[in-house]
């Protein structure tokens, strides 16, 4: 067998390794979305540094529960949401690395061999993703989402950056220069296919392999960037909202409630039905009268009283954002149903107790989706309920036929 010229091998591999970006540029599939005039959406939130369980979890479970410190703020909207207790993710520990495992449940996030899997959104993006401008969003200070190779997708933290790919439409000349740009890369796509071809004649078995997986990428980048293409010549939809302006980094209730409000035109829009979320205002002193301290290390308050205060506080204008998110939903009518019954909206975080670093007994909500709610689905706080098994639910009521998630079988028991 000839020895490969290093430089011909370093040629391809290093368009391989732009592959992530490319894929990265979610195709679409100029479809009659109007077959369905209200498709399924989902929303998944995480809040990296939880909440204070007490606070967050009634004390009865079933549907005559009395509402907790946080849930009352909801009250309004009891029937439109299930609240769970005694859940996580089987082999998930690491603290705030299991921040990587919140929509992927890969265990042992924070061991140094660790290697990520798919999340939620990204799976259910690869069953239907094509039929919108972007198969899903990522948004936040940190990802929630991770690509099918484990690789994580950079979250976008301007909610006025998020709306300016969403709403606005760039000149003539600037459309055309897109297009280029878009077939100058299948162009390179072509060159590094010929290439690996030449090389394939040439390598043992398991390079084969390898090159096999190597145009299975090509292939479906190619794809997606012939469909990219067809959207660019889409004009993106018009909204009659002034752009928003991004809040001071502190104003934790600011920032949230500006995301909030770019992810409700999103899905009103149907510019996308998949949205992730990922935390915000970790490192700062939060602008919530009453809060001295920063975010962070409040929540290692070891149970004293005046930080617990102050951390509520946050929390509380975290919760609160949230259900008026919900509630703005609810109040918009978009294909004869209104959103929140559309699109299912989780909120959760990676710890369930963030003072200690425990990642068991996870606070976890469900609003909207068509589901039965109004109750509280209590499992074993200590011998915890597997979460991917609500995932498994997730991406059924999506119109994803799963039976399994993350190596979880089953389906969250109790929720209708």
């Amino acid at each position: 067998m000839n020895v490969l010229s290093r430089r011909k091998f370093l040629r391809g591999a290093g368009v391989a390794l732009a592959l992530p970006m490319l894929e990265a540029m979610r195709p679409v599939r100029l479809l009659a979305a109007a077959a369905d005039s209200s498709p399924a959406r989902l929303v998944a939130i995480n809040i990296p540094l939880g909440f204070i369980a007490e606070n967050f979890f009634p004390q009865q479970t079933g549907r005559g529960y009395t509402a907790s410190t946080y849930l009352k703020q909801g009250e309004a909207l009891r029937d439109r949401f299930t609240v769970f207790s005694g859940t996580s993710h089987p082999g998930v520990d690491g603290g705030h690395s299991a921040e990587k495992s919140f929509l992927t449940a890969a265990p042992s996030p924070g061991a140094r061999t660790f290697q990520n899997t798919i999340s939620l959104d990204q799976f259910l993006a690869e069953k239907t993703g094509d039929e919108t401008r972007f198969a899903a969003l990522a948004l936040g200070d940190r990802t929630l989402s991770w690509s099918a190779n484990g690789v994580a997708i950079p979250a976008e933290a301007s909610p006025a950056k998020t709306f300016g790919r969403l709403f606005f439409n760039g000149s003539a000349g600037e459309v055309a220069a897109l297009e280029r740009d878009l077939q100058d890369g299948q162009s390179i796509l072509d060159t590094v296919t010929g290439d690996a071809k030449a090389i394939q004649r040439r390598v043992g078995p398991a390079d084969r392999d390898k090159l096999d997986q190597f145009f299975t990428a090509v292939r479906e980048t190619e794809r997606r960037l012939k469909k990219n293409e067809l959207w660019n010549r889409t004009p993106k939809p018009q909204v009659q909202v002034k752009p928003p302006r991004d809040p001071a980094g502190a104003d934790l209730a600011g920032r949230l409630r500006a995301h909030f409000d770019v992810m409700r035109l999103a899905l009103e829009t149907d510019s996308t039905r998949l949205i992730t979320y990922g935390g915000t205002g970790y490192g700062t002193v939060p602008l919530i009268p009453g809060v001295q301290l920063g975010y962070h290390g409040l929540s290692h308050h070891g149970k004293n009283p005046d930080m617990l205060k102050q951390l509520e506080l946050i929390e509380k204008a975290t919760i609160e954002a949230f259900f008026e998110f919900l509630t703005g939903l609810a109040a918009t009518n978009n294909g004869g149903a209104n959103l929140l019954d559309r699109t299912q909206v989780l909120l959760g975080s990676n710890l369930g107790n963030a003072s200690g670093h425990l990642t068991t007994n996870l606070p976890i909500l469900l609003a909207g989706g068509g589901y039965k709610h109004g109750s509280h689905l209590g499992f074993d706080a200590r011998n915890n309920y597997p979460l991917p098994k609500l995932f498994v639910s997730m991406a059924q009521r999506f119109g994803v036929e799963i039976e399994s998630f993350a190596g979880t079988a089953g389906t969250m028991t109790g929720l209708e």
